[in-house]
């Protein structure tokens, strides 16, 4: 161990945290600062001198770059003869909001995630925490130890011990299409709405419920609209047992 490492694990006034992110991650960070700035949530930021918010969302913003890449390299070489709709719908399913929550659920990351505890039903109410944060996470490590360290680390002690590709490749995820066929089968009319978010947050963030002859049976929140309307159509489909 070196002397630096062996400093922050021992010593240092983050120590204790240090020693959770080495436990789970495996290895000892440099910049702490970058990894204390990913398991913050944006409903416990503090506002800088600047106006900056120091919250995750900017290193969930690179996490997701960096992830995709890493997934999508993964696949091209894993799957030579397969067309991109199919390597598109494969990373859509290793990186989609529900599977990057129970991997960071898995990995523990909720003992290490910030947010304002005034609400006790923050965790369900923001339901993609853990896996914004596990994004967060991605790009906290990108920027503290490059991206070959962090292409080596998610294929080490990510995805070969917590993602059978194999599996996902039998998995069915498309759960606009199957909630859309049902309703043509039944006789439904089925739309996606955009409504507008709970107060404190973020513009960006959008909300969409699946309406089933007008009445709501899901709901998705994502920053990306599609990706929204997706989770709306899973819990949709969980309500209606499809």
């Amino acid at each position: 161990m070196q002397i630096l490492d062996y400093y922050k694990l021992t010593l240092s006034k983050d120590k204790d945290f240090i020693r959770k992110i080495k436990n789970i991650l495996g290895f000892v960070p440099g910049n702490i600062s970058l990894y204390k700035m990913a398991f913050r949530h944006r409903s416990a930021a503090k506002t800088l001198n600047n106006g900056v918010k120091t919250s995750n969302e900017r290193l969930e913003f690179l996490g997701d770059a960096i992830l995709g890449a890493v997934i999508a390299e993964m696949l091209f070489k894993n799957y030579p003869y397969k067309e991109e709709g199919f390597l598109t719908e494969m990373r859509s399913k290793i990186v989609n909001r529900a599977n990057l929550n129970q991997l960071a659920r898995k990995m523990g990351f909720n003992e290490l995630i910030v947010f304002d505890q005034k609400n006790i039903n923050v965790l369900s109410k923001h339901h993609s925490m853990l896996g914004d944060a596990f994004e967060a996470m991605v790009g906290a490590v990108y920027l503290d130890k490059g991206y070959n360290f962090t292409k080596n680390f998610l294929h080490q002690r990510i995805i070969k011990p917590y993602i059978d590709v194999h599996q996902l490749e039998q998995t069915e995820t498309n759960f606009k299409s199957k909630l859309i066929e049902w309703c043509q089968r039944h006789g439904k009319d089925i739309t996606f709405e955009l409504v507008d978010n709970d107060e404190g947050e973020s513009a960006k963030l959008f909300t969409i419920q699946a309406l089933i002859d007008g009445e709501s049976k899901g709901i998705g929140r994502d920053y990306n609209k599609k990706n929204a309307e997706k989770l709306a159509a899973e819990k949709a489909c969980t309500a209606l047992s499809i």
